[in-house]
């Protein structure tokens, strides 16, 4: 699995809310590019990005700065989340050297969407699946959807999407530990591999997304914890790393 350090953008700082609300921040730097830096020498082998603005205007607000990252660090596979909803403003992500853009609102009022993206970019499309009690939020959570997280990866599972990020709104930013179990879930009905996010805390966190890693999971985010300490981004890789190459099964200290 791997370690996928979060960088939040508000109004130009690197920041963390709880529950996705946006009146419930902390402001972890004035400088997301450094912190960029700070991941990038700690081992991180990708960063995930979301312009916060962004999701609640529907267009990108923190652009500048995503390529900024971008172009510091061209050979560092990046993902992007919040307000991409055009292809224009995939395709600009994308020549600005983002790897992967995250399609989320979108995703979940227009399917087809995405369906098309995955056309015109295939192998760059993620899906961004952010749920509370199972039912998909949108418009940067302020709306909770009827429509069920399961039923949506179904819907995807063959347009060639590369993945999907599913966060569980309710654990987002409150250090409560990782819904294992929707998580797996989710990856179980799609048969899309699935990156963790909300709720990511510590070590435990991840020795129990490990025993479900072989159902697809790809990752995790982590957020709140590696800028608060009690999550260590070079740690937590070496240690996922080695389960990777434990062949007896078991889990290693």
């Amino acid at each position: 699995m791997l370690i996928i350090p979060a960088i939040d953008l508000k109004d130009g700082k690197c920041v963390r809310l709880r529950q996705g609300r946006m009146d419930d921040s902390t402001v972890f730097s004035d400088d997301p590019v450094e912190i960029a830096a700070r991941w990038v020498n700690a081992g991180a082998r990708r960063l995930h990005l979301v312009d916060l603005n962004g999701a609640f205007a529907g267009e990108p607000v923190n652009g500048e700065i995503v390529q900024a990252i971008a172009r510091r660090y061209p050979d560092l596979p990046i993902q992007i989340g919040g307000g991409i909803r055009s292809a224009e403003t995939i395709e600009a992500y994308l020549r600005a050297g983002v790897e992967w853009v995250i399609i989320g609102t979108r995703a979940v009022k227009e399917p087809e969407f995405v369906t098309r993206m995955c056309q015109q970019f295939p192998g760059h499309i993620i899906v961004g699946l952010d749920a509370r009690d199972g039912r998909v939020a949108t418009d940067g959570w302020a709306d909770v959807s009827g429509i069920m997280a399961t039923d949506l990866a179904v819907r995807f599972a063959n347009d060639g999407v590369d993945s999907i990020v599913y966060t569980d709104i309710s654990r987002d930013g409150m250090m409560q530990g990782v819904n294992v179990e929707a998580t797996a879930a989710l990856a179980d009905a799609g048969g899309i591999p699935v990156i963790a996010s909300g709720g990511v805390t510590n070590m435990e966190d991840l020795e129990r997304l490990a025993t479900v890693a072989g159902r697809g999971i790809l990752g995790a985010i982590t957020g709140r914890a590696i800028y608060e300490g009690t999550l260590d981004v070079a740690e937590a890789q070496a240690w996922c790393d080695r389960q990777s190459g434990n062949q007896s099964g078991k889990r290693e200290p």
